[in-house]
């Protein structure tokens, strides 16, 4: 696919070609991570859907911390494009890339060690200990693979390539769930197949993304006297990708702690929590997806100091969020017991099926609140503001936090979710002045 030059055009048609691949590729994504916890579910049991619960916080916070900084490279790639900077645009995908192969094996190194402390910290029970080290330390190992995905797919979508990584996510899904299907599913193997079939899709994707890269898209092919470090280059990344990690790592440090504090509340909560999880990301990481069209569109026109087709743009994609969040309040509200009843079955589904749905009756109305916090996140990314976006990020976390601690052991699973709408309204009250003071 050529590239996509966003600084002239129609402005929703730009949007929607953009975030409508980007919301798909997460819908697979998040596809394939739900047919391992429904397999889990139902072919090993509650227990083993727990276990991926709450080793899920973890890898989670690996892995947003890792598209932040792909984000912020993604940001200023987006510049360079916009301002017709080829030679900066491959000099900062291959700093992104480099970095990144030195901090991936550092993680790895790193998670396999502290497993233990880190599910020690969560109260995970001690029935459940050995499962979830197993299958924690066998998924870490894909950090590298979706670190390269990631820098690739960010390389891609700031010259507007939405779609091609769409494709690749959609392979990678159908190959998990196959494989899930076969080597679980018909062959009865353990939660450790289900950690490997993920890295092995996980490294399906980073080998597809580069063979494109390199095959199809020369503006973004690197010969071997361009591999290296930019000093230059790397500051600016991590300036941005630092805070931008931060950032994304705030949401899934909270999770870490609500989860011991779920933890507490049993199993039947715990498999309930970790299935209504799910549905959160289906429902929240398209519009985030719709955010991330917001930020490279935002950026391409700074670059080419567009103002005043900035702020039209924004608009746009803020009426795209609240469609958005009208089609999941929908289908989330008419389908909530069937949705949580995918990932159980038998004797243990009545009682998780009963916390589950609480949950999402609340929930369908609050997934309103992210919709509009994502677009404000993506307008403040796309100029550069990324502090914003962590103090914003931030605020959110740490009262959702103490919220759920001080709900959640009274009102149960619907403390947490009433927690969620408090942190996020706080999040509007700081990020909308602030907007609204800038303009």
């Amino acid at each position: 696919m050529a590239a996509v030059n966003m600084t002239e055009g129609d402005i929703t048609r730009h949007l929607l070609s953009y975030s409508i691949p980007l919301v798909l590729g997460n819908v697979f994504q998040l596809t394939y991570n739900a047919v391992d916890s429904i397999i889990a579910g139902r072919f090993i049991g509650k227990g083993a859907l727990a276990a991926e619960g709450m080793a899920g916080p973890v890898m989670n916070l690996v892995i947003l911390g890792i598209s932040g900084i792909c984000m912020g490279s993604g940001v200023l790639m987006s510049e360079f494009f916009g301002a017709g900077q080829e030679g900066k645009l491959k000099r900062e995908m291959a700093t992104t890339l480099l970095f990144g192969l030195y901090f991936s094996l550092a993680v790895v190194a790193a998670g396999i060690w502290a497993a233990p402390a880190l599910l020690k910290l969560l109260c995970v029970p001690q029935d459940l200990t050995a499962m979830t080290l197993a299958y924690l330390r066998v998924i870490i190992f894909g950090v590298p693979f979706t670190y390269f995905y990631n820098a690739l797919a960010s390389a891609l979508k700031s010259v507007g390539d939405s779609r091609t990584p769409l494709k690749f996510l959609l392979f990678s899904s159908v190959l998990n769930g196959v494989l899930d299907l076969i080597f679980i599913g018909m062959l009865g193997f353990g939660i450790v197949c289900s950690a490997v079939t993920t890295v092995v899709a996980e490294a399906v994707s980073a080998g597809l993304s580069l063979w494109y890269v390199y095959s199809r898209v020369p503006m973004l092919r690197l010969r071997r006297k361009e591999i290296g470090m930019d000093l230059g280059l790397l500051k600016s990344t991590l300036q941005y990708g630092s805070v931008t990690a931060l950032q994304q790592s705030c949401q899934p440090v909270g999770k870490l702690m609500i989860q011991g504090v779920v933890n507490r509340l049993g199993v039947d909560v715990i498999a309930a929590f970790h299935a209504v999880n799910r549905v959160d990301d289906f429902a929240c990481m398209p519009e985030q997806s719709i955010s991330h069209g917001i930020t490279t569109f935002v950026a391409q026109n700074r670059g080419a100091g567009q103002e005043k087709r900035i702020r039209q743009g924004f608009r746009r994609g803020l009426m795209l969020e609240f469609g958005y969040w009208v089609c999941v309040f929908s289908l989330v509200t008419a389908f909530r017991r069937p949705i949580v009843g995918l990932f159980i079955t038998g004797e243990d589904a009545a009682a998780v099926v009963e916390q589950g749905s609480r949950y999402l009756a609340v929930m369908a109305v609050f997934y309103l609140y992210p919709a509009f916090t994502n677009g404000f996140q993506g307008w403040y990314r796309g100029i550069g503001r990324m502090k914003m976006t962590l103090l914003g990020t931030f605020i959110q976390t740490s009262l959702r936090v103490a919220a759920s601690w001080m709900l959640a052991p009274r009102f149960g699973i619907l403390g947490v979710a009433v927690a969620c709408a408090v942190g996020w309204s706080m999040m509007l009250l700081v990020e909308v002045p602030c907007y609204l003071r800038g303009k």
